[in-house]
């Protein structure tokens, strides 16, 4: 005891000299609903260079390690979400347990009966969280009633963890993985910070393996890390909260107050910060699980190059993309079954995706509006086969799958690419809006008001906004044999040169900023 009160007085002597307040710093570390600890703040990035630090002198004492770790990622959650972190830690109590029971039985009745307890915690606790004011609401104005709404706390990445859960336990129904013996692996997949709040979805098939590894980066998965990091602060910072502090937010609380043309460029605007936000997120959380020696796959891949809705979704937010495959759309029947009902199946799970998205029918709306587009365009090709692109070794375009001789100007891919962003964009208005009466004054100034006269005035009034508009368009859909060689050297520079370019991107993203730190957009999902 002597000794830790000797060390107690040295620490407030050492804290002194330099002016630092420790009542100002047990504030800064405390729970805060409205500071929570998000990757694009200057608290986050000491705290995740220390945690970094330790990390890597721990490496010898794998259990150490691990549980340094979890306690690290469990105050990252605490930061966002306070006492509810608790409920995090009993999933994984609970889906650890769970798997163990199901790996011990042989009999078919009790393991689908560990797998409907497992979806009455996890579709449970999400009714209750997430739905239960809502239903609520809906109840009230079916019965033409006013009913107060419950001061429920919506516990961050809810939605994440419990797809996690879920997908491991029905991974072992499946046969697809094994049962995880130790309890502080298992916390450690489900916990792990990186993607806790807003994705990948990460799968406990693909990532126990590794933690059972106690894997150490290489150079090569570093420099990976620190570029995605990069990438990731210029999308979320200089691009996503510029565009919509600036002027997607203005137009979308009062569309009736701009033109048409102003309405749609503010749509095209929501797109293009919704991808540079979630994208930069993702890659981000990627690049800090890089930098731990943990690989995830890939979540995003161009999007905005898809030809149609369906090559659309298979390039847009994957992780979640696939679950929903995998564990909706292939359980309802897939499309192992009549043509009608593989549509329905497709519609269900667009929709069953919408309303995972949040508690606002709006969300349900935007799902069957993409389900609705999916199955017109599955059904369009079946009725009118059409060959497919081949890419020639030159860079042309042809048509056929054996690579006929009948070319196609790249124009055509660019028509396809184009439309669909469009259609895309517009769709996404639902996803934005306030209330379908918002979506509602945006087609009416659209339609009725649109003014391209005010173009110019436009531009000139938001140049900063359109040149950054164009940038992550740009960048975005840009051949990868452009981009691919600024990777390559940057992955090969030195590692000096490295932080010197994450220091740049970190001091443009806050100089480009607001006054207030800006929420990613999928932490409230």
């Amino acid at each position: 005891m002597d000794a830790i009160y000797a060390l107690i007085d040295r620490l407030s002597l050492w804290c002194e000299q330099f002016n630092i307040d420790l009542s100002r710093l047990a504030d800064v570390l405390a729970y805060d609903p409205a500071q929570p600890l998000l990757f694009n703040t200057g608290l986050f990035l000491m705290l995740f260079a220390v945690f970094l630090a330790f990390y890597t002198l721990l490496r010898p004492w794998r259990a150490g390690r691990m549980a340094f770790t979890i306690a690290f990622s469990l105050y990252f959650y605490y930061k966002s979400s306070g006492l509810c972190v608790f409920i995090l830690m009993g999933v994984a109590l609970s889906d650890w347990l769970l798997g163990l029971a199901m790996g011990a039985s042989e009999r078919r009745w009790v393991r689908r009966l560990i797998v409907g307890a497992n979806l009455a915690v996890n579709v449970g606790m999400l009714a209750y969280f997430k739905y239960f004011n809502l239903l609520l609401d809906t109840l009230g104005n079916i019965l033409d009633t006013r009913i107060d709404f419950w001061d429920i706390m919506l516990p961050a990445g809810i939605s994440f963890f419990t797809f996690r859960s879920i997908s491991y336990i029905v991974d072992i129904y499946r046969g697809h993985a094994v049962p995880c013996r130790s309890l502080l692996d298992y916390t450690f997949f489900l916990t792990f910070f990186p993607p806790l709040l807003a994705g990948p979805v990460v799968r406990a098939k693909d990532m126990l393996p590794q933690v059972a590894s106690n894997p150490r980066p290489d150079r090569a998965m570093t420099s990976e890390g620190v570029w995605l990091i990069i990438l990731g602060i210029v999308k979320k910072m200089v691009i996503a909260d510029f565009i919509s502090g600036n002027f997607v937010d203005r137009v979308f609380d009062n569309p009736a107050l701009y033109s048409g043309f102003e309405n749609l460029m503010a749509t095209i605007g929501f797109t293009i910060q919704l991808y540079c936000d979630f994208s930069g997120y993702s890659d981000m959380a990627i690049g800090l699980a890089l930098l731990m020696g943990y690989r995830f796959g890939e979540n995003f891949n161009a999007p905005f190059k898809a030809q149609n809705p369906t090559e659309f979704w298979h390039r847009w937010h994957i992780s979640l993309s696939t679950w929903l495959r995998d564990y909706v759309y292939i359980p309802l029947g897939g499309n192992r079954c009549s043509r009608p009902r593989a549509y329905f199946n497709q519609f269900a799970t667009m929709v069953i995706g919408g309303f995972w998205h949040g508690a606002s029918w709006m969300y349900v709306i935007w799902g069957a509006v993409h389900g609705a587009l999916l199955v017109i365009h599955k059904s369009v090709r079946a009725l009118i086969p059409v060959p497919a692109v081949v890419a020639g070794e030159d860079g042309s375009v042809a048509l056929g799958s054996g690579g006929s001789p009948a070319r196609v100007s790249m124009w055509l891919k660019g028509v396809n690419m184009a439309g669909t962003f469009m259609l895309v964009a517009i769709v996404f208005m639902l996803f934005r809006a306030r209330s379908l009466e918002d979506v509602g004054m945006m087609w009416h100034q659209i339609i009725y008001d649109f003014h391209l006269s005010v173009a110019p005035q436009f531009v000139a009034g938001y140049t900063a906004i359109v040149l950054a508009m164009l940038f992550g368009y740009i960048v975005h859909v840009s051949p990868s044999r452009l981009t691919a060689p600024v990777k390559s050297w940057f992955m090969g520079s030195p590692v000096l040169v490295q932080v010197l370019f994450l220091a740049l991107a970190l001091f443009v993203g806050i100089q480009v900023r607001s006054s207030d730190i800006v929420p990613f957009i999928y932490l409230q999902y």
